[in-house]
């Protein structure tokens, strides 16, 4: 569970090393597109398993059993032509937690606005100074996107180079013809333009210093100190809280990314802890995750 935080140098960026710092599961569903040739989607899925998990994307050095892993889900729901796709895309990544068998959850994420061209047999090629091809573009955006957050995890903040390098894709594609890159392309923010902009804000640092101590002073520590760990969580949620109340933007993107991945998490985490805890939790939890109201009523109605 090492990971080197701080200033990091992305010379992966330029293939300077050998890294596999992904385990990543690939699947691509095409049960909605009728009447063509299947055995693209085949050759489809294993190209890209082979980019996400073969490309270097940092300048550390892993263990296999320091690999992240991750899901990537591939909706294909129509082919446009040949060689062009459209459909959705699920997101997952996981990390362990200290000393357990227990992985949690970092990014549950959906991106409904996938197109891109794939030729079957093509390599797929990925150049960080431009925009060659959405579908690799996609990728690279989401493997950085993915680094991110697991070093966000292990130290505050530790994520930024992994951040600018997804946001440089997203600078890169602006002339782009497909949606997901710019900000217009979507009323709510829910795009990849929305994401890693505001996860670089200086509005949502708070959402960041969250998930540092979520999880490393939190769930890494609830093995050996499990009433300590939940009573610190309890304070960090003010966190968040913080955020809620400032409202940087009608839409709050990054919360919800945040609540999409933590929502059963956090219920599971707080029904086992007392009375008045688990009040202050669920109060702070209704008042800014509204959607996840249900969930939370549990918390509140657990009994010791």
């Amino acid at each position: 569970m090492k990971r080197t935080v701080g200033i990091i140098v992305l010379a992966a960026l330029f293939g300077l090393t050998q890294a596999q710092e992904l385990k990543c599961n690939v699947q691509v569903v095409s049960q909605q597109v009728q009447g063509s040739n299947k055995q693209v989607f085949e050759t489809m899925q294993e190209a890209i398993f082979e980019f996400m998990n073969n490309k270097v994307w940092t300048n550390h050095v892993y263990g296999t059993e320091e690999r992240i892993e991750c899901t990537l889900m591939f909706n294909i729901q129509e082919q446009i032509s040949a060689d062009e796709f459209r459909g959705t895309l699920s997101v997952q990544s996981r990390r362990p937690v200290f000393n357990t068998n227990y992985n949690t959850v970092m990014m549950n994420y959906m991106d409904n606005d996938i197109q891109f061209r794939y030729i079957e047999f093509e390599p797929l090629e990925f150049d960080p100074t431009s925009h060659v091809s959405n579908l690799t573009s996609i990728l690279a955006y989401y493997a950085y996107f993915i680094l991110g957050m697991d070093y966000d995890s292990f130290g505050f903040e530790g994520g930024s180079p992994f951040f600018q390098a997804a946001e440089k894709i997203v600078d890169n594609a602006q002339n782009a013809a497909e949606k997901g890159w710019k900000p217009f392309d979507n009323t709510s923010h829910k795009n990849r333009y929305w994401l890693v902009k505001d996860i670089l804000d200086s509005d949502y640092a708070p959402c960041r210093e969250f998930i540092y101590r979520y999880h490393r002073q939190g769930l890494d520590a609830m093995d050996s100190k499990p009433v300590e760990s939940r009573a610190g969580i309890s304070t960090d949620l003010e966190l968040l809280q913080s955020v809620y109340r400032k409202k940087p933007d009608p839409f709050m993107h990054p919360m919800h990314v945040l609540f999409d991945a933590k929502a059963d998490e956090f219920v599971n985490v707080f029904s086992e802890s007392f009375p008045e805890e688990r009040a202050r939790v669920a109060a702070i939890l209704n008042e800014i995750d509204q959607a996840n109201a249900s969930k939370y009523k549990v918390i509140a109605e657990a009994k010791n």
